[in-house]
């Protein structure tokens, strides 16, 4: 199955178009902050002919140099032209990092796309986005529903017996982590702190993974968004602001 956005021939509610994957991470109409959630793990066959093809679409992209731009793998750091990413209706389960190279990106657009509860804190690279329209109500920690934030592992502070390239996504949330989401330096040698940090980034307040290489990169975080966790934490049990249903 193809995992990125807007595949050709879906349309929602059209009968015999492609499936969209379903979520039942948690209830998206009723609040259930003591909820115990995870992230996916599903990762990419990046061998299926859908995904060649996806590669194929991206470098197409770069070439023309166009300014919107629908499907998503890592590559998209080379779309420095794009202005808006469509990722409507799509089975993403998560961004890749490389977001933050989309040095262009005005308007990001991942609406119905349900199974995206989070994304990563390199997406406040992009100085020039503006306009967001995402499902709030199926991210971690929405002010509407205060579901919680998957259980982080506790820090490291040599990543010396960890594969860096080939990571558990359900322990980690990625496949892959290469650089510091903070002051975008080498993890390889360094430490790893994730934590969840929740920011207004353009049109929304969105769940941010970090990935730091120090707890120095991790104290120079912002505050959270107002209503929200004000500082990084690493999810689990956290009490949260009530939510607001109005």
């Amino acid at each position: 199955m193809n995992r990125w956005g807007d595949t050709p021939g879906w349309a929602p509610g059209v009968s015999g178009s492609c499936s969209v994957d379903t979520c039942s991470c948690f209830d998206r109409y009723r609040p259930h902050p003591q909820a115990r959630v995870g992230f996916h793990p599903e990762r990419q066959d990046t061998s299926a002919p859908g995904w060649r093809h996806l590669l194929e679409l991206v470098d197409e992209a770069a070439d023309d140099g166009r300014e919107e731009f629908r499907p998503l793998p890592p590559s998209i750091a080379r779309l420095t032209a794009v202005k808006h990413l469509v990722l409507y209706g799509s089975n993403l389960v998560r961004i890749p990092p490389e977001i933050g190279a989309m040095t262009s990106l005005e308007e990001f657009s991942p609406y119905t796309s349900y199974r995206l509860h989070w994304f990563p804190y390199e997406i406040t690279r992009c100085r020039k986005l503006t306009r967001s329209t995402v499902s709030t109500r199926a991210l971690f920690g929405n002010y509407k529903l205060r579901p919680p934030f998957p259980r982080l592992q506790p820090s490291l502070e040599s990543v010396a017996d960890l594969d860096l390239a080939n990571l558990d996504p359900r322990r980690w949330g990625a496949t892959a982590v290469h650089k510091c989401s903070v002051c975008d330096r080498e993890i390889e040698q360094n430490a790893l702190h994730q934590v969840w940090i929740s920011l207004r980034v353009a049109t929304d307040v969105l769940p941010l993974l970090v990935s730091a290489c120090s707890p120095v990169c991790v104290a120079a975080l912002p505050s959270g968004a107002r209503d929200h966790i004000p500082s990084p934490h690493k999810g689990g049990k956290i009490e949260q602001p009530a939510s607001d249903r109005d």
